[in-house]
């Protein structure tokens, strides 16, 4: 399958690349961003990180071109200050977060993203590291802690009906695959839920792969060192692909446009608020019709770029 990326055009203008600037590429994947933003550097550097090891294996021979200004990292973006202190980079000109799960993750069965293929239950982003799979989530967390996730992660309005049934399923015999799950949520859900366009299982499987992987945790990280880790007019952009994303960034954004505490009626700021980024452009960016069309993956997809002031 040809890897597009989502909103490439709309980043590569968002992130107004210099030539001999630093970028930080936060979620490589299959490196259909970095490749655009490498071929544009002369001089310049790009840090590509990815907590995946096979997304930084096939990286490697997709940037080859570029080799001598791509810097390979495999860890979590939420670590991203960590990152550039090992490397002893101070900040950057700009960085780019796609959120969410990769392309190389859906379309690989055998990782258990998937809700239309059969594999074990496991969902971890990088399977050389952490103990939780979907698997412990599915057949371990209590009823009431599955019914949060599936309701606050997922924003499944069936979520009690959800996490009852996978208890009373999983009592008889361990959830072990993809669509032995499936069917139990389908097994829960009202007839008329069924009948909708989306997949019965897309909401239940989102919040059981953000639990895993303590995306939004992730998120919240990055976007308290992200900005300050920006040289003075650099730029962050962040592409979301679902309401809790979008809403992390967009209140960290504006936290740093707008932050002032002080009540609305005292003359002179007394909280000490500083201004730190500006908005670029006030709303998000969304694909346009010619590439979701193409595209069916970015349909759901907000860019937000900010610029550091």
């Amino acid at each position: 399958m040809e890897h597009i990326p989502v909103l490439l055009r709309e980043c590569i203008e968002g992130l107004a690349i210099k030539p001999e600037g630093i970028y930080l590429d936060g979620t490589l994947g299959r490196a259909g961003h970095s490749f655009e933003i490498a071929r544009r550097l002369k001089g310049g550097r790009l840090i590509a990180v990815d907590k995946d090891a096979a997304a930084i294996e096939n990286a490697g021979k997709t940037l080859a071109p570029y080799a001598d200004a791509v810097t390979l990292v495999q860890d979590d973006f939420r670590n991203v200050g960590v990152i550039l202190d090992r490397l002893g980079i101070d900040k950057v000109d700009g960085m780019l977060f796609d959120l969410g799960v990769s392309s190389p993750q859906l379309d690989d069965p055998g990782r258990g993203f998937s809700y239309m293929a059969d594999a074990p239950l496991d969902m971890r982003m990088d399977i050389t590291y952490g103990a939780l799979t979907a698997y412990d989530v599915v057949n371990t967390w209590p009823e009431d802690k599955l019914r949060r996730i599936l309701y606050e992660y997922g924003e499944e309005r069936h979520a009690g009906r959800i996490a009852a049934r996978i208890v009373s399923e999983r009592e008889r015999a361990p959830i072990e695959t993809t669509l032995r799950l499936v069917e139990v949520i389908r097994s829960a859900m009202p007839a008329k839920a069924l009948r909708e366009k989306q997949h019965p299982a897309k909401r239940t499987f989102q919040a059981i792969r953000i639990a895993v992987n303590d995306e939004l945790g992730a998120i919240r990280e990055m976007l308290e060192t992200a900005p300050d880790r920006l040289n003075i007019g650099g730029r962050l952009c962040v592409i979301s692909f679902h309401s809790l994303e979008d809403r992390l960034v967009k209140e960290a954004f504006l936290s740093r446009v707008r932050g002032c505490t002080c009540p609305p009626d005292l003359p002179v700021c007394a909280c000490g608020f500083k201004q730190t980024l500006r908005l670029l452009p006030a709303k998000p960016i969304v694909p346009t019709e010619g590439e979701i069309k193409e595209n069916p993956r970015s349909r759901s997809a907000k860019l937000r770029v900010a610029e550091r002031v």
